[in-house]
């Protein structure tokens, strides 16, 4: 059975990387999509795991190579996700996680209409602020940028469809969890796998 494809997205500040962490460290056939930057690593991050981090020079070969199954410039920096690598995956049965920007989202919809889109967001604005200034990554102008780019970003969960609100991270990861599985066990992707007659067979997973 093709693997599955979930996309997950929301403003900076969210919470994603931390129920990212999370989902993964409880699903085995769930695998990370490491996304390709050009923007500078930050303290705790790990090349290669966290993100791909090359030159613009670099980044921008992958565009004309035609390697990318999406790509975004967001706050001055390119973002984009490996095409091989997802197709690559989703064929050898795995389930495949991207954590993308909301540009980016919008853009895998137009070329993967079968994939899960999840949408996480804060509480509310005003708690998307305080995380973001408490987090100290950002000078005054950057926040500034992010903040009123924050307000766009949360006018687009009418794109997805599931949102999960990142007040409790336990029920955040749980839900999540809840949708990963809800995909798994629908009957239209089953059939579409294994036929009609797949209840008559000896062994139904």
């Amino acid at each position: 059975m093709k693997g599955l494809v979930f996309v997950m997205s929301g403003p900076s500040g969210a919470g994603k990387t931390t129920i990212l962490k999370e989902i993964l460290a409880r699903n085995d056939n769930l695998v990370f999509s490491v996304s390709y930057t050009t923007r500078k690593i930050r303290p705790g991050e790990i090349d290669g795991k966290d993100y791909f981090f090359v030159s613009e020079e670099t980044f921008k070969s992958l565009i004309e190579g035609k390697e990318l199954l999406e790509w975004a410039k967001v706050h001055g920096n390119y973002y984009g996700t490996s095409k091989e690598f997802v197709g690559s995956c989703t064929d050898s049965g795995r389930d495949v996680l991207l954590d993308v920007d909301i540009q980016g989202a919008i853009s895998i919809m137009k070329s993967l209409e079968d994939a899960i889109y999840i949408f996480i967001a804060p509480p509310s604005y005003k708690e998307l602020v305080r995380r973001l200034t408490s987090r100290g990554t950002e000078n005054s102008e950057s926040l500034k940028v992010r903040l009123e780019d924050a307000k766009w970003e949360l006018e687009q969960v009418k794109h997805f469809e599931y949102i999960v609100i990142n007040n409790n991270l336990k029920q955040s990861v749980s839900q999540f969890e809840a949708v990963i599985t809800a995909e798994r066990l629908r009957v239209d992707r089953i059939i579409r796998a294994k036929g009609e007659k797949f209840l008559f067979e000896e062994s139904v997973e």
